[in-house]
C-alpha cells in the first residue's frame, strides 16, 4: 500500500488537516505501506516554501513521518500538459468561456461539494465561435461527460467509511474543469495524475471530498489507469454546524503548540473522536498502529462538533 499527505501550502496545520492526515498515516502504517509527501501548490497563490516548511514541521510535532517527498506540484505542470494533450487528442475536452460569477446565477443545481452543475452551454460552440471568444479571453478547459443515460457515466465505488456510493456524472457535476481560464490545472486532473504516478493505492481525506471521487475515478479510466481506493474522515465543524477551516486560527497546529498542548493530546483526542483511542487516552500516533481499522472510523462517521466539551479536553 501507498498512501499520501497532500496539504496546501495556505497556512499551518489546522485541527481538521491534522484529522484526516492522522488516519491516512494509521492506514497505511498498519498494513505495514509508505507514505508520500506532497505539497498541492498548483495555485500561484498558494505557493510557499516558507508555509510548506511550517507545514511538515507541524506533521513532525505530530510523528507523522513519510518515505517519499516531498513532491511540489508546481514543478509537474509537465506532466498535467500531458495528460490533457491525451484527452485533447481523444475528442474529450472544449474550450469554456462561462465565467464563475456565470456558473453561479445560473439556475443549475449543485454538486455534493458546492460546485455547480455545469449546464453545457459551451459544449457546442462552433470553431468560428470559439476564436472570436478566444480573442476577447482565455477560455478554461472542459470534460465532456457521458450523458446521463450512458452507462459509462455511472460511476459507482465503494468508501472506506462511508461504503458504497453510485454517481451518475451528467446529473451531479456536468462537464467539468481540467484547466482553469488563468492557466493554472484544476485539482480534479491534477490529484489524478500525480496519485497515478507516485503509485498512490490509497487516498484519505476528509469527508468534503467525498463528491470528488467519481470524477477522479472517471478520469483515471479514460488516461489508462486504475484508481485508488479511497477513504473519507467525517469533518471537525463548529457548534453551528459550519466545517472548520483556516480561519479558525485559534485551532491551527501553530496557535496550539504557542498554548502549550503537546503532540500526545492532540492525537489522543483526534483519535478518541473517532473510535480509534479510549477517551482521555493520550500518546504518540505510533502506539495506535497496531490497533487501528476502518471498521472503527466507520462507526465514528458523524462529524465532530468542536464544542465546550472537545476544547476542554484539548485545551486541557
Amino acid at each position: 500500500m501507498r498512501g499520501r499527505f497532500a496539504p496546501t501550502p495556505s497556512g499551518r496545520i489546522h485541527l481538521g488537516n491534522a484529522f484526516s492526515a492522522l488516519v491516512a498515516w494509521l492506514s497505511v502504517r498498519a498494513a505495514g505501506g509508505e507514505v508520500v509527501l506532497r505539497i498541492e501548490d498548483l495555485d500561484p497563490r498558494a505557493a510557499s516554501w516558507e508555509r510548506a516548511a511550517l507545514l511538515m514541521d507541524d506533521l513532525r510535532w505530530l510523528g507523522l513521518d513519510w518515505d517519499e517527498g516531498p513532491f511540489w506540484q508546481s514543478e509537474r505542470a509537465a506532466l498535467y500538459d500531458e495528460a490533457i494533450a491525451r484527452l485533447d487528442a481523444a475528442g474529450l475536452t472544449y474550450p469554456c468561456f462561462c465565467s464563475r460569477a456565470e456558473l453561479h446565477a445560473a439556475s443549475a443545481p449543485h454538486a455534493s461539494d458546492g460546485t455547480p452543475v455545469y449546464a453545457g452551454t459551451c459544449r457546442g460552440l462552433s470553431p468560428e465561435e470559439v476564436a472570436r471568444r478566444s480573442a476577447e479571453r482565455p477560455p478554461a478547459t472542459r470534460l465532456r461527460v457521458p450523458d446521463a443515460d450512458d452507462p459509462a457515466g455511472a460511476i459507482e465505488f465503494c468508501d472506506l467509511a462511508y461504503g458504497p456510493r453510485r454517481e451518475v456524472l451528467a446529473r451531479e457535476c456536468g462537464d467539468f474543469l481540467v484547466r482553469r481560464s488563468d492557466g493554472v490545472i484544476a485539482y480534479q486532473l491534477a490529484v489524478v495524475v500525480d496519485d497515478a504516478l507516485m503509485g498512490v493505492t490509497q487516498v484519505v481525506r476528509g469527508r468534503d471530498l467525498l463528491g470528488s471521487c467519481a470524477r477522479q475515478i472517471y478520469l483515471s479510466r479514460l488516461l489508462g489507469w486504475d484508481a485508488p481506493e479511497y477513504g473519507h474522515v467525517p469533518l471537525l465543524v463548529a457548534p453551528d454546524g459550519r466545517r472548520l477551516s483556516k480561519r479558525d486560527r485559534d485551532l491551527d497546529l501553530g496557535v496550539l503548540r504557542e498554548r502549550g498542548v503537546r503532540p500526545e493530546r492532540v492525537v489522543g483526542v483526534l483519535a478518541g473522536a473517532l473510535g480509534l483511542a479510549e477517551k482521555g487516552w493520550e500518546g504518540p500516533a505510533a502506539e495506535l498502529v497496531g490497533t487501528f481499522s476502518w471498521e472503527r472510523v466507520a462507526a465514528h462517521r458523524d462529524d465532530v462538533v468542536c464544542d465546550a466539551e472537545f476544547l476542554a479536553k484539548l485545551l486541557g
